[in-house]
């Protein structure tokens, strides 16, 4: 099953603020994470669009664990390099301790998409998916 990603993160190369990631078939998963000291541009553009409270890091990855073993196999679809980067460091939980997953593949994509609520992980990974399964049909 194709999944769709996509994460807004605290400016170039930093934490984690918010990931979602959308199935072909329309499943979705979305959840934020505590970001203590936003820089003044995700202030403004990002924190008061994310559409859901916090959740501790530890619980945002147990979540993501029992949504992903909802599939047989999974290939991450992504439009921007750190997306992949999150979401692996969202499967480490500890040294040499890592989620479980079904077996899975990873493609970035050189794609423009248009959402509907830009800077919005959950609506910004819709849109992934629909720019390209929309070029599938």
């Amino acid at each position: 099953m194709r999944l769709f990603i996509d994460c807004e993160f605290n400016d170039f190369q930093g934490a984690l603020i918010s990931m979602a990631l959308v199935a072909e078939d329309g499943r979705e998963w979305y959840k934020v994470v505590p970001c203590l000291c936003p820089s003044p541009w995700v202030q403004e553009h990002v924190m008061p669009i994310l559409e859901r409270l916090a959740v501790p890091v530890p619980m945002m990855q147990a979540d993501l664990q029992v949504w992903l073993a909802m599939f047989d196999s999974i290939h991450i679809v992504a439009d921007w390099p750190e997306d992949i980067k999150h979401f692996c460091d969202a499967l480490i939980i500890g040294p040499g301790m890592r989620i479980s997953t079904p077996p899975l593949t990873m493609e970035v994509l050189r794609i423009d998409t248009v959402s509907t609520l830009p800077h919005n992980a959950l609506h910004d990974a819709r849109a992934l998916r629909d720019a390209v399964c929309s070029k599938d049909s």
